[in-house]
């Protein structure tokens, strides 16, 4: 490891040294940072190219160095022609302009120890790409090293040095001399230029007049630096010093036939006897074959041996060459479009760029990214070709790898993402959003890409905002939380409640369904279900959105909904919808079926906590019996206690018996105890006073007959203003009889008749109250012992009134006296005295309320049933019959009563199951 560390130290020493020593006093060093060495090029591969840039602009360029140390051999007047040759070389590239000729940048500048000159950036020679690595650092450079030309950069380079020299020949009326792979450079985007203009001949006649070229005699005396490559010569140019533009167009054959067989030229020439060498040359070339030229592709064979014709006359021209069917390649001809587009108006090149993307998958990597990616990016400054280059630029993204995107495109399209016009970049970055999430740094996402999609979900365009929906949850999961719960979420909600398009609405609704499993259960409570609620439609794809992000939010194991915000929010909100016209049966049943399993969900959930609640209760009371079983307010009745006796089954049995039963139950449970002196006194006081109870005679009250006397009407209103300074604290409502039939009851205050009562109510719709009414009691003596209760009264049948001896009949016995208040009825109608009812009274069964203390008597009570109660004090639940089970359970109920109470109760089964 340490001596691999050691050799990479030396080499970089070593490159160091050999740029700063190569280029040291250059005046091209105030202007431009010299890189590293990369290739080699021109006549004999003498100059060194290095990697530059500019330091006013940071513009990429080469650096072109000439080293005087590889010429002190020499002697000094060889050294000075060395010089000459390759100052003119390069002046005479400087002094021309063409896009197939090497571009000089800064022109050449000598110091003591160099020569100098600026280009644009170059790859390197094509003599290094074919294996030519002279004058190269050590070792190799990997990237020229393993570089390979494909068919279409080959295709492409030769075409391209034919335009040169058409234009050089054409134009300038100019012969190059010395067209070899040494002075074809391939620069930085793969173009192949000419450079090496060292012993290029200009034309002798004025420019309307056939150029004419001088030539100078060969001489082998001269250093190899001073002459052309020999190799690529044409004949006549050693044998009768002639040349014209044929002899460059020879050389372009022998640099064809090179590059198709590893750099190596037709005919190796002996430089010591030259003229030897191609006298035997002329005689191979005349019988040119297959086998010599087995390597070269059969669609350039005859056009290779007319270029090495002997005869200059016959060999095809430059501009001829450009139009060989060869150079009719869909690759050669797509870059040779894109060399020229500079030339094109908006409308041919809208229509190239549409085309392009058919192309671009036959041609290689390397070929897209160096020559069609700088031209494609390039146009990004007009706006209205970016629709029409973007597609191709994304695709050629797609191709590579993330380091390459990232250097090469992701500049490029940093401007790009900000444009909001025309309309189609936001649609073509849409669709693409996949790609540019998967390649763009994080950085660059939050920065860039996601304010491109906010934008699309503002845009005014439906279109816009329908895609950028669609695609949004495919890339969800590469937007970070903070980013889609402020700025992405907000936008949708916004987007579904300010369009006007149900398209648009419902794709919202689909999208927020999408990406509810990337947010957290409390964001999607708080801020999603309650906008569910704002949404203003109801078209059955709305409501079939808003009915999605409910059961998935409910299902969803991660997100999940409280049961309170289901029994509060949820199921309120989404029955009303249910029933929607709007919905047919399917998604009706659809919405029925979320609606059951919440409710199933909230009864499970309810039922186990309030379960458990009970248990912990239980276990609580137990505690507390057992620590403060003792202490007087435990023998108080709870709330819930006094509910489960108006509708427990424990209000079922009669109130005295379930009396003695709580007393024989709580006694043995006291008695287990051990109770302090108090409590001890005060249960003697209370056993005391309930024997005292239980010893008291029964009140029995005697049959008693009457028989009605039909009195004049009188006006009740008049008596009773009469009488009311005798009634004194009596609070009364009267109503005047509804029929003569009617018969007063001393329980009442007021009179019903007959026809009106029913189930213990008069003919105002409410129960009448009782005895404690602020009347004098005329009979002490009866009701004296009775004991104030709540307990409800045990009613007897209704049909009863209907039995002699009942309300309203004529009674048999005679009453006692009590007529002193019989002038308080009128004698309209028949009527019951007061005297009459005491005597029933106590011909009836014992008072309900003895029963809670004393057991009932065996005595036959009459056959007629008491029509109202007895100590009813107000209008509250045990007011009202139907809240006493027992009032449903006296045997003596008739038949018809029976079947219309099991007929209401079916029908409230039918209703309430």
């Amino acid at each position: 490891m340490e001596s691999m560390l050691n050799k990479l130290k030396n080499t970089v020493t070593k490159v160091t040294a050999d740029v700063t020593s190569a280029v040291m006093g250059n005046p091209v060093t105030r202007e431009f940072e010299v890189g590293r060495h990369i290739a080699s090029g021109g006549p004999g591969l003498s100059w060194k190219i290095f990697n530059g840039i500019k330091k006013s602009t940071k513009q990429e360029v080469a650096v072109f160095v000439f080293d005087k140390k590889i010429i002190e051999k020499y002697q000094k007047f060889d050294k000075d022609q060395i010089i000459d040759s390759l100052k003119r070389g390069v002046q005479q590239l400087t002094r021309l302009r063409h896009p197939r000729l090497l571009t000089v940048q800064h022109p050449l500048e000598e110091s003591r120890d160099c020569l100098a000159f600026c280009t644009e950036p170059v790859f390197a020679s094509l003599s290094n790409v074919l294996g030519q690595w002279d004058n190269l650092p050590t070792p190799v450079p990997p990237e020229i090293k393993e570089h390979k030309l494909y068919d279409v950069e080959t295709k492409y380079g030769l075409l391209q040095i034919s335009e040169g020299l058409s234009f050089l020949h054409s134009s300038v009326k100019m012969v190059h001399g010395n067209l070899t792979p040494e002075n074809i450079i391939i620069n930085k985007s793969g173009a192949w230029k000419i450079m090496g203009f060292d012993f290029s001949i200009s034309s002798t006649n004025p420019s309307e007049q056939e150029p004419k070229y001088s030539c100078k005699e060969w001489d082998p005396n001269l250093p190899s630096l001073c002459l052309p490559n020999p190799e690529y010569l044409a004949p006549e140019y050693i044998l009768s010093v002639s040349c014209d533009a044929a002899s460059d167009m020879y050389s372009l054959g022998v640099v064809i036939y090179a590059v198709f067989n590893e750099g190596k030229p037709i005919f190796e020439v002996n430089k010591h006897d030259i003229f030897k060498s191609f006298s035997r040359q002329l005689d191979q070339l005349s019988r040119l074959n297959q086998n010599i030229l087995q390597k070269v592709p059969e669609e350039v064979f005859e056009h290779i041996k007319l270029l090495l014709n002997v005869t200059p006359t016959v060999r095809p021209d430059a501009d001829q060459m450009t139009k060989i069917p060869f150079f009719d390649d869909v690759g050669a001809m797509t870059l040779q479009y894109f060399d020229t587009l500079f030339q094109r108006d908006n409308l041919q090149k809208s229509q190239f760029y549409k085309g392009l993307p058919k192309v671009l998958p036959k041609l290689p990597k390397r070929v897209v990214v160096q020559r069609i990616l700088p031209a494609l990016t390039s146009e990004f400054v007009n706006p209205d070709m970016v629709p029409f280059v973007l597609p191709n630029v994304l695709f050629i993204a797609e191709e590579c790898t993330k380091e390459e995107y990232i250097k090469l495109i992701l500049p490029e399209l940093t401007p790009v993402f900000k444009q909001q016009e025309p309309i189609q970049i936001l649609l073509i970055f849409l669709q693409k959003m996949d790609l540019l999430l998967t390649k763009t740094p994080p950085e660059e996402i939050k920065n860039c890409v996601l304010p491109m999609v906010y934008r699309a979900l503002e845009a005014p365009s439906i279109q816009i905002q329908e895609l950028c929906l669609n695609i949004i949850p495919t890339f969800a999961n590469l937007i970070d939380y903070p980013s889609m719960k402020n700025s992405l979420i907000p936008r949708i909600k916004n987007a579904c409640l300010q369009t006007s398009s149900l398209a648009v609405r419902v794709n919202s609704l689909v999208c927020l369904g999408k990406i509810l499993e990337y947010l957290d259960k409390w964001y999607v409570i708080d801020e999603i279900l309650p906008f569910l609620q704002q949404i203003p439609s109801r078209e059955p794809a709305v409501l079939m959105g808003v009915l999605g992000i409910y059961k998935c939010t409910f299902t969803h194991k991660k997100l999940g909904i409280p049961k309170e915000q289901l029994a509060g929010k949820v199921i309120p909100h989404l029955i009303p919808l249910s029933i929607d016209n709007n919905l047919n049966l399917h998604q009706f049943s659809s919405y029925i079926s979320v609606v059951k399993d919440m409710l199933n969900r909230v009864e499970a959930e309810h039922k186990t906590k309030l379960e458990q609640l009970h248990l912990m209760q239980e276990q609580q009371k137990g505690m507390d019996l057992t620590n403060h079983i003792g202490k007087p307010e435990d023998t108080k009745t709870s709330p819930s206690d006094q509910i489960d006796k108006i509708f427990g089954t424990d209000s079922i049995g009669g109130g005295s018996d379930k009396k003695e039963n709580e007393s024989s139950i709580v006694a043995p449970k006291l008695s287990r105890v051990s109770l302090t002196l108090e409590e001890k006194q005060r249960l003697a006081k209370e056993q005391e006073q309930a024997q005292k109870l239980k010893n008291q005679q029964p009140l029995a009250p005697k049959n008693i007959t009457s028989t009605p006397t039909i009195k004049p009407t009188k006006d009740l209103t008049g008596t009773l203003l009469d009488n009311m300074s005798g009634l004194g604290n009596m609070s009364v409502g009267t109503s005047k009889p509804a029929s003569s039939q009617m018969a007063p009851n001393p329980s009442f205050t007021t009179l019903s008749p007959v026809g009106t009562m029913s189930n213990g109510f008069g003919s105002m719709g409410f129960q009448s109250s009782g005895i404690n009414m602020g009347l004098c009691n005329p009979t002490p003596n009866i009701y004296s012992s009775i004991a104030p209760t709540n307990s409800t009264p045990n009613f007897s049948s209704i049909s009863g009134l209907n039995q002699p001896g009942s309300i309203g009949m004529p009674q048999q016995n005679k009453p006692p006296d009590m007529s002193s208040l019989d002038s308080l009825f009128g004698p309209q109608k028949p009527k019951v005295s007061l005297n009459q009812m005491s005597q029933k009274q106590m011909q009836t069964a014992p008072s309900p309320w003895l029963n809670q203390f004393v057991p009932p008597q065996s005595s036959q009570s009459m056959a007629g049933a008491q029509p109202a109660l007895m100590g009813q004090t107000g209008f509250g639940i045990q007011a009202n019959p139907f809240f006493s089970p027992q009032n449903f359970s006296q045997p003596s109920m008739p038949k018809n009563t029976l079947k219309s109470s099991t007929s209401a109760n079916n029908d409230l089964k039918d209703l309430f199951g």
